[in-house]
């Protein structure tokens, strides 16, 4: 340590001794602070290398150990390090939720095909009046619904979130078409006409399928649609009381998975998407 000893510790005299070694500069600053000069004479200045003939030598401005080599890798490698570690384990960790995920919806699927919803054939007609059955959607995915044309809000609602689903899916290349399909619960008052005429106000490709009221009750079971009409007003209308829900075939033919109102056109979508990506048919 450099010390003066003997001498009053004044700002001048600090800065002479300072000024000496560039490298301590910055000390200066420090100095300035009332408190902190009479601290720093009793201190001293840290020793600095000195040349044979006594001159102060250049320090470089460099962290050393106590062993006198460099401390580890600089601040830019650290950090890449850093970097690449966190991106490893994000890389993991998305992983994982995927295989995760899969793994849920799987088991949800097989749930869903154990619940045997669905099960069996059915014939109606469609709004053109030609008989359809079941077979005839083999190898297409379907977004079916059960409604009435009556119906004030619920029914055009959905319809409505069950097509702006559709025309996403149409909307993304490379993905097969998904029918679009709404059954009655109505059959008194649901004809053929009357369902051409709904049918139109939604999608080119919604297809409405009517039938006697023993078919439609048929279907119904099938797919535990319960519906119950209510009683007629003065001008002979009624609402039908029915469950809420939009379901997905597989071009199996099987059901596959179901919507609730609460669940929007873009989750529907999504769902389906994550469905054909991991359909495997299970009549080959």
């Amino acid at each position: 340590m450099l010390r003066n000893p003997g001498k009053p510790c004044t700002w001048n005299a600090f800065s002479q001794l300072v000024r000496q070694h560039r490298s301590v500069s910055p000390m200066l600053l420090l100095a300035r602070t009332p408190k902190a000069l009479p601290r720093l004479c009793q201190l001293g200045v840290l020793a600095l290398p000195r040349s044979p003939e006594g001159k102060a030598l250049p320090v470089r401005r460099q962290l050393w150990s106590r062993q006198g080599q460099p401390q580890g890798p600089g601040l830019r490698a650290r950090l890449l390090i850093t970097a690449l570690f966190g991106a490893g384990l994000g890389g993991a960790w998305l992983a994982m939720r995927a295989e995760k995920e899969q793994d849920r919806q799987q088991r949800r699927t097989e749930a869903l095909r154990q619940a045997a919803v669905g099960q069996g054939d059915f014939s109606l007609l469609d709004h053109w009046g030609q008989p359809r059955c079941k077979a005839d959607f083999r190898g297409q995915w379907v977004l079916l619904y059960f409604g009435f044309t009556h119906c004030p809000d619920i029914c055009p609602e959905e319809l409505e979130k069950l097509v702006r689903a559709v025309r996403q899916l149409e909307a993304e290349p490379g993905l097969p078409p998904v029918q679009p399909v709404f059954i009655t619960v109505d059959p008194e008052r649901d004809d053929v006409a009357a369902m051409a005429r709904y049918v139109q106000d939604f999608h080119p490709r919604l297809l409405g399928l009517t039938g006697s009221t023993e078919q439609v009750a048929q279907v119904s079971r099938s797919y535990r649609v319960y519906y119950s009409a209510g009683p007629k007003d003065e001008d002979q209308d009624y609402i039908v009381d029915h469950s809420v829900a939009i379901y997905l075939l597989s071009p199996d033919g099987l059901f596959t998975d179901y919507y609730s109102r609460a669940q929007s056109a873009e989750q529907i979508a999504a769902s389906v998407r994550r469905h054909m990506a991991t359909f495997r048919s299970v009549l080959q």
